[in-house]
């Protein structure tokens, strides 16, 4: 009969790849889930697009949001003199520091303007403003 399943005593030639397709799937939305964290930072910010922006070596990071205290390498700064304390002792561990500030393109440039001014008053010379790179015209 045609309609019959395989004889009685015969080898089954299939192989079940549903169980390797699930896992597959799993994996890959595991990998995908924790790589958007990995990347994505603590504090959304609206970063300034530019042509010309490079990876620098982080070293002290200031990230200036919208709305929120100033964080100082993760560290909330709510007033000037935790800034510079946390700036002078960045610059005493390394005289070379390199302080990377993330303002947020709704923030005021007065408040841009007097965080750096702070950093300079520690002692940091090398300042350097984060960007996203400019996405290629399509």
């Amino acid at each position: 009969m045609a309609g019959q399943g395989p004889e009685q005593g015969g080898i089954m030639a299939a192989i079940n790849i549903t169980p390797l397709v699930d896992i597959s799937l799993v994996l890959l939305v595991i990998f995908i889930v924790t790589a958007r964290i990995i990347v994505t930072p603590a504090v959304p910010l609206d970063l300034p697009r530019a042509a010309s922006s490079e990876q620098v070596q982080v070293v002290l990071s200031l990230i200036l949001p919208s709305t929120g205290p100033l964080l100082v390498n993760g560290q909330a700064a709510p007033d000037d003199d935790t800034v510079t304390r946390l700036a002078r002792e960045a610059a005493a561990r390394d005289p070379e520091v390199r302080a990377v500030i993330n303002a947020d393109g709704a923030v005021a440039h007065r408040r841009v303007v007097h965080l750096l001014d702070l950093i300079r008053r520690a002692g940091i010379v090398h300042v350097a403003f984060g960007a996203l790179q400019e996405e290629p015209a399509r």
